[in-house]
């Protein structure tokens, strides 16, 4: 019978069509019956053939698809700096598209020979990797080919896959399929297992069972073979490798602080995901740098490393022709004209589609890191030619299926593979899905994760900021950097690690710090190249100076952290002194650096927050294992703020002097302690401030002069303590200030009452005794002679509570307020306070208190400070702290408390009388001869801390008495007589006062708070 249209019948024989033939019979097929067949022109295109044509542009489209990852994971590659790679990645590449080219022009009927011949290659060379290949990571994969590799594994995906469609394509029967099917499936997965390759074996599996469901395997047969996956899968992570465990763990718990395992990867895969924005960062400086720190870069995480380098963009147009291939293999499966190449395309298609779900997912963190790079856009020769020749064969498939229709079987006998289109459509939403989920952690985390990339990369060498210096009120320095006034040095550290490759440099150095130059060399070299910061010189400031003007790349000068105190133990309790920061200092200033240099007492401490200033720092970039491999940004130290004291240099040298004369004077000196102030009585500025003994506190450097320290920590009298606001003592009569004043505030007596006295008092069953008999006298009279018997019968008359009142009206029993730290608070005893304790306020207790006697602890300050409040109506807090600034154009005032009225400070004109009579006929005759008028009060008070014929002896005094500008209050502990008076201690200090009032008083300008 002849063969349709125009066609010879061969029987049962396969045609040998002549070339003519073939062209005729390509043009019946595609054309509808009955229409002619000879092509001539004018003829409309039917619906098969625009189908046909449709199919070849997606061909195309396919390939250009595979091409472009096939582009874009050399561009990775070059971007990463890996150029070498992309140069030998290229040519396989080309080697790939070869193989493509060839298998796309590929036989179909050759399909059963390619797919037998590549299983059987790939069980030989998966048996002989376990003998002779490569290992890494504790698993045997690789052939080395001179430089080379070949993994057999990959090659076991198209082989297993072929001899699959070749069995589950023919027509035996579905057990057979079923049996013959898994029984090739063994060999290939058991060899790989044994390697063991736990990520292909995943594939493998993946690819048996998608084959055997699309390949109509009926249910019957499947369904258990699903149970024992399930059973056996717990037995499986007996199987997983170390690393394995920690990517499966790091996945479920979502960690990342192991700096070299998957948690790692994980966080480094986000991080380039994040931070790359929509096109890139392909101008970032340190693009290559920021690379090394994403592992696998050029395999597993691949696809993030090219969104950080070229942007979600980029990532999407992988994702996309990933999409673009799966569907073309999917709809390949539907046209070819076998079974077999059905199957292969179908196959394929899921295949390709899970490798890229399970790589995108992993680089999300959607998935655990299973080792499953990204087909064809990851590194890997074997991996990429075995996938381009794949399609290839696939579209192979498509060509002869359009072109041999006619040869194509009956639909019964060739039935399509199922749930391909399906699957296609599921895993095309997953990927969509996975791209919407890398938009939103770009876009919500992506500042933050951008954040953490720097961070990581970064690391900072402080650069310590100058402390400010402390001077008079006169700009006279009191405290400054030892390196400004040529004590210091300046300390020259080095970047091992950016130095070593610059021997020129080294030796540049080495001259400018006078160090013979292979001493500088060998240092460098021994250190470890992680390290940051190597200390190689210290040198003068205008050495420091010259190197940092060498401006040498890797050298860094900071000043040595030391102070300098020019005036010795003038002031060192009042200024304190610096060192590294304690636990408390780390609480009270949290933030601190790590072995940061701060105030440590006295002035130094109050205001280290202005005087410390803030540091600068020099980052340096680190590559992945910590070596510094390039500078970074500088921030230059803000050098701290100078801070101007109210003192005035010249009064305190008058005072220190006068005190430390006055201590010596006495019999005993030894243990003896002295403290006079000076203060404005209306704003509360602190003059001078005198203690002795006293230390230099220049001995706590750095470094520290141990043996001074510890000397000075042992000397009796407590040099390390400031006397004027640490140390109390009874304040003898001149507490008689305070109870005259409570008599005006709570009045029991007028003042010109006159009182009868003499030489004791009786209350109570006891004596109470004056310091000399005395006649009837009143209260301004009992003020100028220290009229003991008047204040015992005063204070009885009084009550206690009376005095209590008054006293804690000014001050008594509190901190002062002053501007440093450890100020004691005194102690002022009431019957309450003194029942807590287990004692009991007696009548006696109320006497002795009318003459600063019994229950009641003050400091020099807190005295001072209630003589300020008589005279001038005012309570005032003492302030050392005038002025900060950086120059002395820009000093700019300080707050200070407003002073607070005393209620009764309309009441105090006949104290204030008391006051001026005490010098003018009374106690303290010695400043009579001033040249101002002057009120003051004197005491002798018994301290159980000194012998019987020892005393705390005061002074207390204000001038001029009609318009108070200064008080000055001293103390001496011993006789109280001739050259140890706190008498003459105040005496010498006014008079150098009012002799240089306005030099002493001058400051510089200051703006306002």
């Amino acid at each position: 019978m002849g063969g349709a249209v125009g066609l010879p019948a061969h029987g049962g024989r396969s045609p040998r069509w002549t070339r003519r033939q073939r062209r005729r019979l390509r043009g019946a097929a595609s054309a509808p019956l009955g229409a002619p067949a000879d092509g001539r022109p004018g003829r409309r295109r039917t619906r098969e053939q625009r189908r046909n044509r449709r199919s070849a542009a997606f061909d195309l489209l396919a390939v250009a698809a595979a091409l472009a990852l096939v582009g874009l994971g050399l561009a990775n590659l070059y971007l990463i700096g890996e150029t070498e790679l992309a140069a030998r990645q290229g040519a396989i590449a080309a080697a790939g598209v070869l193989a493509l080219a060839v298998f796309w022009r590929f036989r179909v009927q050759y399909l059963s020979v390619l797919g037998w011949a590549a299983y059987g290659a790939a069980v030989l060379f998966l048996v002989g990797v376990l003998t002779v290949g490569l290992s890494a990571n504790g698993a045997t994969r690789w052939f080395a080919i001179g430089s080379l590799t070949f993994q057999p594994s990959e090659l076991a995906k198209l082989g297993l896959l072929l001899a699959l469609a070749a069995v589950l394509g023919s027509s035996r029967p579905a057990g057979q399929r079923f049996v013959l099917a898994v029984l090739l499936a063994v060999p290939p997965i058991a060899l790989t297992l044994l390697q063991p390759d736990l990520s292909t074996t995943m594939l493998l599996v993946v690819l048996v069972g998608s084959m055997l469901v699309i390949g109509r395997v009926p249910a019957r047969f499947l369904l258990p073979v699903a149970a024992a996956v399930v059973v056996s899968t717990p037995l499986l992570i007996s199987l997983l490798r170390p690393y394995q465990v920690e990517r499966l763990g790091t996945f479920l718990v979502g960690a990342h602080e192991s700096p070299t395992g998957s948690g790692w990867a994980l966080r480094q895969a986000h991080i380039a995901l994040g931070s790359g924005g929509l096109f890139g960062r392909t101008d970032d400086p340190q693009r290559l740098l920021r690379a090394q720190y994403l592992p696998e870069r050029d395999t597993d995480l691949a696809l993030a490393s090219l969104v950080g380098q070229w942007g979600l963009v980029a990532g999407a147009g992988v994702v996309l022709a990933a999409i673009v291939l799966v569907w073309r293999l999917a709809l390949a499966s539907r046209t070819s004209r076998t079974p077999h190449g059905a199957l292969v395309a179908g196959g394929l298609a899921v295949l390709f589609g899970v490798e890229v779900v399970v790589s995108v997912g992993a680089n999300l963190g959607l998935l655990p890191l299973a080792g499953v790079p990204f087909p064809l856009l990851s590194n890997g020769g074997t991996a990429l030619v075995v996938h381009l020749a794949a399609i290839g064969v696939v579209l192979g498939v498509r060509r002869d299926g359009a072109r041999r229709r006619l040869w194509a079987l009956p639909r019964w006998r060739n039935p399509r593979p199922r749930l391909v289109r399906l699957t296609a459509v599921a895993l095309s939403l997953l990927l969509v899905s996975f791209g919407f989920y890398g938009w939103r952690l770009q876009r919500t985390e992506g500042a933050a994760l951008a954040a953490v990339g720097d961070e990581q990369m970064t690391r900072c060498v402080r650069l310590p900021a100058e402390r400010g210096a402390i001077t008079d009120r006169h700009d006279q320095p009191l405290a400054v950097n030892a390196a400004d006034v040529g004590s210091g040095v300046d300390r020259v550290s080095v970047v091992p690690a950016l130095l070593t490759a610059r021997p020129a440099d080294v030796d540049r150095l080495a001259d400018l710090t006078g160090r013979p130059r292979p001493d500088v060399h060998a240092e460098i070299g021994a250190a470890e190249p992680t390290t940051l910061s190597l200390p190689v010189a210290e040198v003068p400031r205008v050495v420091g100076d010259a190197v940092t003007a060498a401006g040498i790349p890797g050298v860094l000068v900071a000043a040595e952290p030391r102070r300098a105190y020019p005036q010795g133990a003038l002031l060192g309790p009042v200024l304190g002194f610096v060192g590294v920061a304690t636990p408390e200092d780390e609480e009270r200033w949290p933030g601190l650096p790590q072995a940061e240099v701060v105030g440590r007492a006295g002035l130094e401490q109050q205001y280290d927050a202005v005087l410390r200033g803030v540091n600068g720092q020099q980052c340096l970039y680190v590559d992945p294992t910590g070596v510094p491999v390039a500078l970074g940004e500088r921030r230059e130290p803000v050098p701290g703020a100078d801070l101007r004291l109210s003192i005035d240099l010249g009064l305190q040298r008058q005072l220190d002097t006068s005190l430390a004369a006055a201590v010596r004077a006495q019999p005993r000196p030894q243990g003896k302690i002295g403290a006079a102030v000076a203060m404005d009585p209306r704003s509360g500025q602190v003059l001078a401030i005198a203690s002795t003994p006293s230390f230099d506190n220049n001995v706590y450097g750095p470094p520290i002069d141990a043996g001074a320290l510890q000397a000075a920590a042992d000397a009796p009298g407590s040099p390390m303590l400031e006397h004027v606001t640490q140390a109390v003592a009874p304040p003898g009569s001149t507490f008689k200030l305070v109870v005259a004043a409570a008599n005006q505030a709570h009045r029991v007596w007028a003042p010109d009452r006159v009182v009868p006295t003499g030489a004791e008092f009786s209350y109570g069953g006891h004596v109470f005794g004056n310091w000399k008999p005395m006649g009837p006298m009143d209260l301004v009279q009992s003020l100028a002679i220290s009229n003991d018997v008047y204040f015992y019968k005063l204070a009885v008359a009084l009550g206690a509570d009376a005095m209590i009142d008054t006293a804690r009206a000014l001050g008594v029993g509190e901190r002062t307020g002053i501007d440093l730290p450890g100020e004691s608070a005194g102690y002022l005893g009431t019957p309450e306070s003194v029942a807590e304790k287990g004692g009991a306020w007696y009548g006696g207790s109320t006497v002795i208190l009318g003459i600063g006697q019994g229950e009641l602890q003050v400091t020099p300050l807190q005295n001072a400070r209630w003589t300020a409040a008589v005279s001038t109506g005012n309570l005032v807090t003492p302030r050392l702290g005038m002025a900060i600034g950086t120059d002395a154009a820009t000093y700019t005032a300080l707050p200070a408390p407003v002073p607070t009225p005393v209620p009764f400070a309309a009441e105090l004109g006949p104290v204030r009388e008391g006051m001026r009579a005490t010098v003018t006929g009374g106690t303290a005759v010695r400043l009579a001869g001033l040249p101002a008028a002057v009120g003051a009060k004197t005491g002798t008070a018994q301290d159980g801390g000194l012998r019987d014929d020892e005393y705390d002896n005061w002074m207390t005094a204000a001038s001029p008495m009609e318009a108070p500008e200064i008080v000055m209050t001293a103390m001496v502990q011993g006789p109280g007589t001739g050259g140890n008076s706190a008498s003459a201690v105040v005496a010498d200090g006014l008079r150098h006062y009012l002799d240089h009032q306005p030099d002493v008083v001058a400051t510089g300008p200051v703006q306002a708070p």
